[in-house]
């Protein structure tokens, strides 16, 4: 057989098998388009519920524990400090003395009232003597009128004279106790300025004493918000002690912004104080104001914008797919969009990734945002 009829031969076979093998692949390839799409995997999501509450607004400021009423106790006469009985830190009741001058010019002064008080006692009887005789010669005829009229001017003068005795008296005992420093009110010495040896003047201060029943958080308000401020509810915690909340209320606010600052001096009154609040101690006052309607605080990577209207992605837990919804967002903050339309409590929302997410691809929820 020659080389032209066998290479003929050849290509006679190979027709068929290559038009059998085209005929498979076309099979196979209309079984692939008519069988179902694969699956797409769903896509994980950080997700948030939505939580609707009243409107309101924290706020917080630094201040120090500071007594509402502090007393600047000093002596009534000047002297010389002979003895101190406190220091300061130390408690104190009322009628405690809490130092002394030196008293012997005071007793001195005491003894020759009581010595002029004596003579003026003395003076006033003789002259009621000399008055009650001349009265009866005077009623006799045996004296004239002039003369019983001295006698009793004598009397009346010796009868002013004992009384400006017993006022110098009561004077000179005054000033003797006025010798020692007495606390008027139970409390604790924040300041005593004096030491032993020292000469003080009358009402110089020489111990300043802070009630601990009447305790109050001052702190410093921006004129911004002094005004939004005067009607929030206040409570106050302690930097020692942060587990422990005490109710406030606003008792003063001061008239004029500090000139450096700009702020306003507050002072939060504490209703119910306890031993752990001490004075000087660093407070924080937390003020919450309560506004109109209901809002929902959501991440502000939450929020996007589509077709200029901010929107976010619900996520149905069930299926997990996404629905595109606007809402109305009433203000933005520096971590949060503030929404005051278009949710309900309890509804999930994607809180991360918003501009990667196809609604026609799901979700599965991997984590929630708090």
């Amino acid at each position: 057989m020659s080389s032209a009829s066998s290479l003929t031969s050849f290509k006679a076979r190979a027709i068929p098998i290559a038009g059998a093998l085209i005929a498979v692949a076309v099979a196979v390839s209309g079984c692939k388009s008519e069988s179902a799409p694969l699956a797409v995997a769903p896509q994980p999501v950080r997700a948030a519920a939505v939580t609707i509450a009243p409107a309101s607004s924290t706020r917080s400021y630094t201040g120090t524990i500071k007594p509402r009423y502090e007393s600047d106790l000093g002596f009534r006469v000047s002297g010389k400090i002979v003895e101190r009985l406190v220091n300061v830190g130390d408690k104190v009741s009322p009628g405690m003395t809490l130092a002394r001058l030196d008293a012997a010019d005071f007793r001195l002064s005491l003894e020759s009232a009581e010595a002029e008080l004596k003579a003026a006692e003395s003076s006033r009887k003789q002259a009621e003597a000399d008055e009650k005789r001349y009265a009866t010669l005077n009623r006799d005829a045996w004296v004239s009128d002039a003369s019983y009229d001295q006698k009793k001017a004598a009397a009346d003068e010796a009868r002013g004279r004992v009384e400006r005795a017993m006022r110098a008296l009561s004077l000179a005992r005054n000033q003797l106790a006025y010798a020692d420093l007495i606390a008027t009110e139970a409390g604790v010495i924040t300041a005593l300025p004096i030491e032993v040896g020292q000469v003080v003047t009358a009402g110089q201060l020489i111990a300043r004493v802070a009630r601990l029943d009447a305790l109050e958080a001052v702190v410093a308000i921006p004129e911004s918000r002094i005004d939004a401020d005067r009607n929030a509810g206040a409570v106050v915690t302690l930097w020692a002690d942060v587990g422990r909340v005490y109710a406030a209320r606003l008792r003063e606010v001061s008239p004029q912004a500090d000139p450096a600052t700009r702020t306003y001096q507050a002072r939060y009154a504490i209703l119910d104080p306890d031993a752990a609040i001490a004075l000087g101690k660093t407070a924080t006052v937390k003020l919450t104001e309560r506004g109109v309607g209901a809002r929902a605080e959501l991440p502000l990577a939450a929020v996007f914008k589509d077709q200029g209207q901010p929107s976010v992605w619900l996520i149905d837990e069930a299926t997990g797919h996404l629905t595109k919804k606007s809402v109305e967002v009433g203000a933005w903050t520096e971590s949060s969009a503030i929404i005051t339309g278009g949710l309900q409590s309890g509804e999930k929302i994607v809180a991360a990734g918003v501009h990667k997410l196809d609604a026609s691809v799901p979700v599965r929820i991997v984590e929630e945002a708090q």
